[in-house]
């Protein structure tokens, strides 16, 4: 199926925290031909709001998006959250909205992007792409291909690492519990770098990982992808 120009929805974490996911997206779909624009006067979709019970804020930040991404058929996304987020609370957009992963293996059909890495990984699914997103296997299937990767299976794979948004705020000791479950899973494997399709749980693990000096890298699966 041919598909059109694309928007990116960068994200509030990936503006001001990752933008080398964004730009990596970016770069994964130009190999493939595609032309990505990125309207300018995005601002958040409203998750956070959400989540901390400001359901009326959410709202306008979510009819905002919607008049920003007004003009674009398909929007893609580097975050399962807040792709799930949209496609949930933001209904001018929710058949419009693609995670990365679901951009490429469903629309693109592809899952071979012809690039290589260099070292082991471990996927960790997170609860959003898991639970709300439902992308099963594709972000597996798009790692499988990466030429020299070695793909290590990661154990407990659907335990939450304990992020939540406001929820490791707000329940510190749980969380700090939950990811000390996550980080030793992720050490288990023995695997060089973990990576998931959300910056907000790589930036929760990665913390975790870098507090207790692991030789593991947290790695956004557009970077990967990138080569």
């Amino acid at each position: 199926m041919p598909t059109p120009n694309v928007a990116l929805f960068v994200t509030c974490l990936g503006d001001t925290l990752f933008p080398d996911v964004g730009k990596a997206t970016v770069t994964v779909l130009e190999r493939l031909g595609i032309t990505v624009e990125f309207p300018a006067e995005q601002t958040c979709c409203g998750q956070l709001h959400f989540n901390a019970g400001y359901a009326d804020e959410a709202r306008a930040l979510g009819e905002r998006m919607e008049r920003v991404f007004a003009g674009h058929e398909v929007v893609v996304s580097p975050s399962a959250s807040c792709a799930a987020h949209v496609r949930e609370h933001v209904p001018g957009l929710a058949g419009r909205v693609h995670e990365l992963s679901e951009l490429l293996v469903d629309r693109l059909g592809v899952e071979d992007l012809g690039v290589s890495y260099t070292g082991s990984v471990t996927y960790h699914p997170s609860c959003h792409s898991l639970r709300l997103l439902h992308l099963g296997d594709r972000p597996l299937r798009l790692l499988r291909a990466v030429r020299g990767l070695e793909l290590f299976e990661l154990p407990e794979a659907a335990e939450c690492c304990g992020f939540g948004g406001t929820f490791a705020v707000k329940n510190a000791d749980v969380s700090s519990a939950m990811l000390a479950d996550k980080l030793a899973s992720v050490e288990a494997t023995g695997a060089g770098a973990v990576c998931a399709c959300d910056s907000s749980c790589l930036m929760h693990i990665g913390g975790g990982l870098e507090r207790r000096r692991a030789p593991v890298r947290a790695l956004h699966l557009a970077e990967i992808l990138a080569g």
